[in-house]
């Protein structure tokens, strides 16, 4: 820590700002806002939303630690607004870590539009891969008579985690493009 971060909050070996915590917070407290607003819902569970926008956004503006600890909290948080439980391994998969997961878009550095396209793409990827996993564990009996389980969870899960993904890609690009010009710099990422 250096002399007169009087903002950093330093504990054993690691260190996290008060700025950190407060932008985990208000990730979290929009990405929840948006998830009472789905764009479609599927009966199933999982809907087309904008709850990743902000986890994608915090994930490039200050990189993935933050960003998964964010999607680890919203996990949490999702659970709580809109509870589906059938196992306790199912609901670590489809909440912390699906949500934290969603945080690995921070890897890329957001220099142009195809950077942030792959990085949301690698975030929502992430994400679904969890969702795929639960489905094929844990929800293989809502496929249709004589389909894979393995299809149906991958078609199921894909079809709103694709379209959700998608949409994030120019929202998460204007909203960095705009803090930006805000800021009058690149983000303050570690």
């Amino acid at each position: 820590m250096k002399e007169g971060d009087a903002g950093t909050m330093a504990s054993g070996k690691s260190s996290i700002d008060v700025r950190a915590i407060a932008e985990v917070g208000i990730c979290v407290a929009l990405a929840a806002v948006l998830n009472l607003v789905p764009l479609f819902k599927l009966p199933q569970g999982g809907s087309v939303s904008l709850d990743m926008l902000p986890i994608f956004f915090l994930a490039f503006y200050r990189g993935p630690r933050l960003a998964i600890l964010a999607g680890v909290v919203y996990g949490f948080v999702d659970y709580a607004i809109d509870p589906f439980f059938v196992h306790p391994a199912q609901l670590i998969l489809d909440y912390p870590l699906a949500f934290g997961l969603v945080g690995l878009a921070g890897f890329v550095r957001p220099t142009s539009l195809i950077k942030v396209a792959v990085g949301t793409i690698l975030g929502g990827l992430a994400r679904f891969t969890a969702h795929f996993f639960s489905g094929v564990i844990f929800f293989a009996s809502y496929a249709p008579k004589g389909q894979s389980p393995w299809l149906y969870s991958a078609v199921y899960n894909g079809s709103y985690m694709l379209a959700s993904t998608l949409i994030c890609i120019p929202l998460v690009y204007a909203l960095l493009q705009a803090f930006k010009q805000v800021e009058g710099g690149s983000p303050s990422r570690p």
